[in-house]
């Protein structure tokens, strides 16, 4: 193998969807379970998940799929939207400027998918109430006879036979804040999508948002109850991200897997696949010695894609620089700190906009001179948990970003929903670990269930850059 980062963004695929090679994205992409409920006709599908879950791939591989199909497909960024609802106090006014604005939006770019913008498209939109369905249907007849290419002629016939438009609305939590009018803005939005695609049986809306922005507009605005039954919560289990690795992998080397075949497959299966790039086995110190490297990997990711394209990343570049044909366990052990500062990082900045002062919290989840003596600091009973989140808040307390004084117990859910904490089990096979289930993300009552809790373990490091090798004694992999 080589290891340098042409190959290396080739094998394990680009961290940001929108700046990987569209081809080399279909190659490598790993369908879900919940490809199906996104990819369909029902007006209204709003896709929510962490940071880094996958939801930009998602709505790549859905355009390019339906494209080919002929199906018009529009996608709206950030900056197609930038200009809306900076004026607008009140709130009903501010969902009819978005109602207008993404009529205008989706009649202008399919109008410049086929060339046909053309001066007074506006005005003649207007004498259609603004409603960009009946617009694009009466222009595109109209325009029937013009000189397009066979391609854009098939996708302007199935749209008059079927009147059916597919819009993607992508990357709006770009320069969240959490402010009272960001929250404001995504909520008026959810409102005006879901009375267009009422009013207009022919456009179905995808919208993608990461879970802290749904969690705020969904708890601020009481309309947004209306739209609970459009969202969609995307999320992966490890051995699903471990089928994902495979498939790049085999892809890379042009050979083709069947994906419901990998899934069925043991995860030790499913490791003889990563043999020609990474160690079997990680030959590391304490519970670490000797473990199947897929466990040592899947212990390390919170169940994100993107964490395990970090990772190995920052392992195959160590690997270049040593001029090594094969990942092996020093280059992660080398990149360990990196990898776990970056995950912290990853998370100041994604809930900062929920709890302002989350840094105070998290880094006081350090282990105490005392706890690291017992061997203890990571690994809580509820108690214990409630106890140490206690002296943190003795150096002052915690307000979310809405205003309100945050509860102990109230912190405690929150690490636990952000996937700082895990709630833990030990098995003979290993440790279960379990993870905030989705339909509980709404709430911030911290619920027992007959777990201790943990400290994830892609953050040891992190806190504790000090003595790593400790974390090889003191930390147990989770089980397949």
């Amino acid at each position: 193998m080589e290891f340098d980062e042409y190959h290396l963004q080739r094998l394990f695929g680009h961290e940001a969807a929108e700046s990987e090679d569209p081809e080399r994205l279909k190659e490598y992409y790993f369908k879900s379970k919940l490809y199906k409920q996104v990819v369909n006709d029902l007006p209204l599908r709003i896709v929510v998940g962490h940071k880094g879950i996958g939801k930009s791939a998602l709505f790549q591989v859905a355009i390019d799929e339906q494209s080919k199909s002929n199906k018009l497909t529009l996608l709206i960024k950030p900056n197609d939207v930038e200009g809306i609802g900076r004026d607008t106090s009140d709130f009903l006014g501010l969902i009819s400027e978005w109602k207008s604005g993404v009529n205008e939006i989706i009649a202008r770019k399919a109008l410049e998918s086929f060339g046909l913008l053309h001066e007074g498209w506006r005005q003649k939109l207007n004498q259609f109430g603004g409603v960009a369905l009946n617009f694009l249907e009466s222009t595109l007849r109209a325009d029937e006879k013009v000189n397009l290419s066979e391609s854009k002629k098939a996708v302007i016939n199935s749209f008059l036979k079927d009147n059916k438009i597919y819009v993607y609305i992508d990357d709006l939590d770009r320069g969240w804040e959490g402010k009272e009018w960001d929250i404001k803005r995504i909520s008026a939005l959810l409102n005006a999508v879901r009375d267009i695609s009422t009013e207009n049986r022919g456009i179905f809306f995808r919208i993608s948002l990461r879970s802290d922005v749904y969690f705020l507009s969904r708890t601020s605005d009481e309309s947004t109850d209306k739209t609970e039954g459009s969202v969609i919560w995307y999320h992966w289990s490890n051995h699903e991200i471990l089928a994902l690795l495979v498939k790049r992998i085999e892809s890379y080397f042009g050979r083709d897997v069947d994906e419901k075949d990998l899934l069925r497959k043991d995860q030790w299966e499913l490791m003889k696949y990563l043999s020609p790039v990474i160690e079997e086995r990680f030959m590391g110190k304490g519970h670490w010695n000797n473990a199947p490297m897929y466990r040592v990997l899947m212990s390390l990711i919170r169940k994100r894609p993107r964490d395990l394209v970090k990772l190995l990343t920052l392992a195959g570049r160590e690997a270049n620089n040593a001029e090594d044909e094969i990942i092996r366990t020093s280059h992660l052990e080398s990149i360990f700190e990196s990898y776990s500062q970056g995950r912290l990082q990853d998370t100041f900045n994604e809930y900062r906009s929920e709890l302002p002062d989350i840094e105070r919290l998290v880094l006081g989840m350090k282990p105490t001179k005392v706890e690291r003596r017992a061997s203890e600091g990571y690994v809580y009973s509820t108690d214990k948990l409630l106890k140490k989140i206690s002296a943190i808040e003795e150096q002052g307390s915690f307000r979310w970003a809405k205003g309100s004084i945050a509860t102990t117990k109230e912190l405690a859910a929150f690490l636990y929903k952000i996937n700082f904490l895990t709630a833990r089990k030990e098995m003979n096979k290993g440790i279960d670990r379990q993870y905030f289930e989705e339909n509980r993300y709404l709430s911030n009552k911290f619920v027992e269930f007959g777990y201790d809790w943990e400290v994830h373990p892609a953050y040891r490091w992190a806190l504790q850059p000090d003595d790593p090798k400790k974390i090889f004694n003191e930390l147990k992999l989770s089980a397949n």
